[in-house]
């Protein structure tokens, strides 16, 4: 018996409720919605040992390793939250659509949970692992982000602020972990590296967003294209500048390990002009991905870090 074409075309909507179900396992979601490859960034808390020359002994290795597996947790406990709050802005964006929680892979209810308990299990241990000032720095940096996702994300200049932050502390977080004073150009470098950071990130969400980018996320619309390069440029320049005296600092009097430093100052800069040239080309959306993707950068950074481990270990 033939069917008429009209009965035997079956619509979406009349499928079987599994048929409609988001693709992907819940354990994969569950994973990437931790977002893994921005585990990278917590690398940031080993420069401050690194800088202090600590890195050599075993104890200030394992405590400093131990705090940037800590910001692993808060940092993915964190993504579970925002994300679960911000699911039906991530719908509308081309990208973001398809992040676990707001494909439907993740329930909401569940993210939120598991996030709430990831930031907890991180902060309680980092009060074993180092006792008050680490402590401390995780709950700056998790009320800090919460309060983005409710309120400074809407607040033109202060969002940059808040997502730059993160890194600030994960700074911070290495030099208080193992007790060593941060030197004031330090904080600088880490303030104005991440600002630059930020502001390549916006510059990239207003070109991929388009005329959407307000809905998306208002502060973008109160960005000019001329703004944010005038916040990479004055960011670029201070942090360039805060290095080269870092440098001249950590060089002091004339030695046979003081020219590293010196040196490191060329990878320094071209890193920040190789990143200023991607960002101009659209690209600077997602700066762990960026980093851990472009060849050029990844030697100008593994040329800083060899220059300075030369200058304090060598």
């Amino acid at each position: 018996m033939i069917i008429p074409h009209s009965q035997s075309t079956i619509s979406e909507d009349s499928r079987s409720p599994d048929s409609r179900k988001p693709r992907g396992s819940l354990a994969k979601g569950l994973f990437r919605a931790l977002r893994p490859k921005q585990w990278a960034k917590n690398v940031i808390v080993l420069a401050a040992p690194g800088a202090a020359g600590d890195l050599t002994r075993l104890h200030p290795l394992l405590v400093s390793l131990g705090a940037a597996g800590i910001f692993c947790l808060v940092a993915s406990g964190v993504y579970l939250l925002n994300d679960s709050l911000d699911v039906e802005a991530d719908r509308h964006h081309p990208t973001k659509c398809h992040r676990p929680i707001a494909a439907g892979i993740v329930p909401v209810r569940l993210a939120q949970v598991l996030g709430v308990g990831l930031m907890a299990l991180g902060i309680g241990l980092a009060w074993v692992l180092a006792g008050r000032d680490l402590t401390v720095v995780m709950g700056v940096y998790v009320v800090v982000n919460l309060a983005y996702s409710a309120w400074l994300k809407h607040e033109a200049v202060i969002d940059l602020a808040a997502v730059s932050s993160g890194f600030i502390l994960r700074a911070i977080a290495g030099g208080v972990a193992i007790g060593i004073p941060l030197s004031p150009w330090f904080v600088i470098v880490a303030s104005f590296g991440s600002l630059f950071m930020v502001a390549g990130k916006r510059t990239a969400e207003q070109t991929t967003l388009g005329d959407a980018q307000a809905s998306h996320r208002p502060t973008l619309a109160a960005y000019s294209p001329q703004f944010l390069a005038y916040v990479r440029t004055l960011a670029a320049a201070v942090a360039i500048t805060a290095y080269c005296l870092w440098a001249f600092e950590k060089a002091g009097p004339a030695g046979h390990n003081a020219i590293w430093f010196k040196l490191s100052i060329a990878p320094f800069v071209m890193a920040i002009l190789r990143y200023a040239l991607l960002i101009d080309q659209g690209l600077g959306g997602a700066p762990e991905e960026l980093v851990l993707g472009d060849r050029v950068l990844q030697a100008l950074g593994l040329g800083l870090v060899t220059f300075f481990a030369l200058g304090i270990y060598g």
